[in-house]
C-alpha cells in the first residue's frame, strides 16, 4: 500500500493512499452477499437470491461503495498502528479513485494527539502554594460563623405570614392636606426557637451542643475545600498560560458539548424547555457554542496536561479505588456502560492524584 502522511494545521493529519488493485478486488464478494442480505426480491427467499440475478439488480457503484468502507475499516487500524499516528478523531474519508480490478485510492483526514510542550510545573505549584499567606491558610471557624449558619438555618425553616396592616399614607396636593388610610400586607418570618428538638428534626444529632459542633466541623471542612480548589485553580491556570500546544478543534468541540448537555440537563430538571429557554434569552445553540468557547479550549487543555502530566511522573490509579468507584456507578446507574464507567473512574482518580502530586511540591 502507498501511503503519503501530511501534517496539517490544528494537529491534524490527512493520508493519502492507494490499496492495490487485488486486495481491493478480493472485498467483491463478501460486499455482494452483504448487500445481498438485505434486498427483497419476488420468488426468492431473503438473503437465498443467486449471485447472477444480485448483479442485475445492484448498481456497480453500491457494491463499489461496500467494497470501500469494508476494505477501509480493515486497513485503516494498521495504517495507523504503521505509520505510530495517534489519532484522537472519527476519519473524515473521501474516495478518489473507485473501480473494479482497480487500486483503491483514499483520503483520509483525523486529528492526532497535539505535541505540547509543558512549562516547569513543579516550580509553578511550589511558587503558588508558597505564596498562599497564613491569613489565606487559617481555615479556624469563629464563634460568629457558626451563629450565622445557625441564623441561616432557622430563617429557611421560618413559617411564613403574610400579615396585613394599616398604614397611613399622606397624599400633598396643592392647597390642602389629605390623610388616608390603606392595608399594606407584610410577609413576616416567626424564626423557629433553637433548641434540642429542633436540631433532632434536622437530622441524627443528640442536642444543641452535638450540632454545633458538627456544624464547626462542616465549616472548617468546607473552608479547607475552598482553599484546596483555589490552589489548585491558580495552579492549572498558570500552567495552562505558560503551556505551548496546538490544540485540535476536536477536542474542543468535546468540551464544548459537554458543557452545552449539561446546562441543557439543568434546564430541563427545571422543568422548563431548553428550546423556550434560548428564546427568552434571544440567542441560538450556536451562540452559546461561541460564548463557551474560550471555558472549552481550557478544559481541553486542562484534560491534555494531567494527561501529560500522568505519564511523565508515571502517576496511575489505584486498581481498588477504580473497582470500588465502578461499584458505586454501576449501582446508581443500572444502565450505565462497565467499560465507560471504568475509564470515567480511572480518569477521575488519576487527575485526583496528578492535583494530590503538585500540591506535595
Amino acid at each position: 500500500m502507498k501511503i503519503i502522511v501530511k501534517r496539517l494545521p490544528k494537529s491534524e493529519i490527512e493520508i493519502e493512499g492507494e490499496l492495490e488493485g487485488d486486495i481491493f478486488e478480493s472485498y467483491f464478494n463478501e460486499a455482494l452477499k452483504k448487500l445481498g442480505e438485505k434486498i427483497k426480491l419476488d420468488g426468492f427467499r431473503k438473503g437465498k437470491v443467486p449471485e447472477n440475478v444480485l448483479l442485475s439488480n445492484i448498481p456497480e457503484i453500491q457494491i463499489l461503495e461496500e467494497m470501500a468502507e469494508m476494505a477501509l475499516s480493515e486497513h485503516y487500524p494498521k495504517i495507523l498502528e504503521d505509520e505510530k499516528i495517534d489519532s484522537i478523531s472519527r476519519p473524515e474519508i473521501s474516495i478518489t479513485k473507485l473501480a473494479r480490478k482497480n487500486p483503491l485510492g483514499f483520503k483520509i483526514k483525523t486529528a492526532i494527539m497535539p505535541e505540547m510542550k509543558l512549562p516547569d510545573y513543579k516550580q509553578i505549584a511550589k511558587k503558588i502554594i508558597s505564596g498562599i499567606k497564613t491569613e489565606e491558610k487559617n481555615t479556624d471557624v469563629t464563634e460568629k460563623e457558626v451563629e450565622n449558619t445557625i441564623m441561616d438555618i432557622r430563617k429557611s425553616r421560618a413559617p411564613k405570614k403574610h400579615v396585613k396592616e394599616e398604614a397611613e399614607k399622606h397624599v400633598h396636593k396643592e392647597g390642602e392636606d389629605d390623610h388616608s388610610h390603606e392595608k399594606v400586607e407584610e410577609i413576616k418570618e416567626e424564626l423557629p426557637e433553637f433548641n434540642d428538638n429542633f436540631v433532632q428534626a434536622l437530622g441524627p444529632f443528640t442536642d444543641v451542643k452535638d450540632f454545633k459542633e458538627k456544624l464547626k466541623e462542616n465549616i472548617k471542612l468546607e473552608k479547607e475545600n475552598q482553599l484546596k480548589e483555589k490552589t489548585r485553580l491558580k495552579i492549572v491556570e498558570k500552567i495552562i498560560d505558560d503551556l505551548k500546544v496546538e490544540m485540535p478543534e476536536i477536542l474542543i468541540e468535546v468540551e464544548l458539548n459537554k458543557i452545552l448537555y449539561k446546562m441543557e440537563s439543568d434546564i430541563t430538571q427545571m422543568g422548563l424547555k431548553f428550546e423556550d429557554y434560548l428564546k427568552h434569552l434571544s440567542k441560538t445553540v450556536e451562540d452559546l457554542r461561541k460564548e463557551f468557547r474560550v471555558d472549552a479550549e481550557k478544559k481541553a487543555k486542562l484534560g491534555l496536561v494531567l494527561n501529560k502530566i500522568a505519564e511523565v511522573e508515571k502517576i496511575s490509579a489505584d486498581k481498588e479505588q477504580v473497582a470500588r468507584e465502578v461499584a458505586q456507578i454501576l449501582e446508581h446507574y443500572k444502565d450505565a456502560d462497565p467499560e465507560r464507567a471504568t475509564l470515567h473512574a480511572e480518569n477521575v482518580l488519576t487527575n485526583e492524584k496528578v492535583f494530590q502530586f503538585l500540591e506535595n511540591q
